[in-house]
């Protein structure tokens, strides 16, 4: 049963991997980039049950926190064109 979930994310990853390259815009490559992350964590839970080592959940999550930071990252990336500027409350930007 394990085996037929690992099967099935890694079909999902697959499917994720070609909305990536074929996205229409940027906003759903990288939605596509951070569901393939995602999937990745869960595929790493599953092999570490599969083979009895929970230090691979461990593992797991330190990648889900990379994850989400540099989608985070690279969406604010996308949006200002700096990472280092910082939104005014008004609507400009600081230089």
């Amino acid at each position: 049963m394990w085996t037929a979930a690992a099967a099935g994310i890694l079909v999902s990853m697959a499917l994720a991997l070609v909305r990536a390259l074929l996205g229409p815009t940027v906003y759903d490559r990288v939605l596509a980039v951070n569901t393939f992350g995602t999937k990745t964590v869960l595929l790493l839970l599953v092999i570490g049950f599969l083979t009895g080592r929970p230090d691979w959940v461990d593992l797991s999550l330190v990648y889900a926190l990379i994850n989400f930071i540099g989608t985070i990252a690279v969406l604010k990336f996308f949006e200002y064109g700096d990472l280092g500027r910082q939104r005014h409350p008004e609507g400009g930007t600081e230089r």
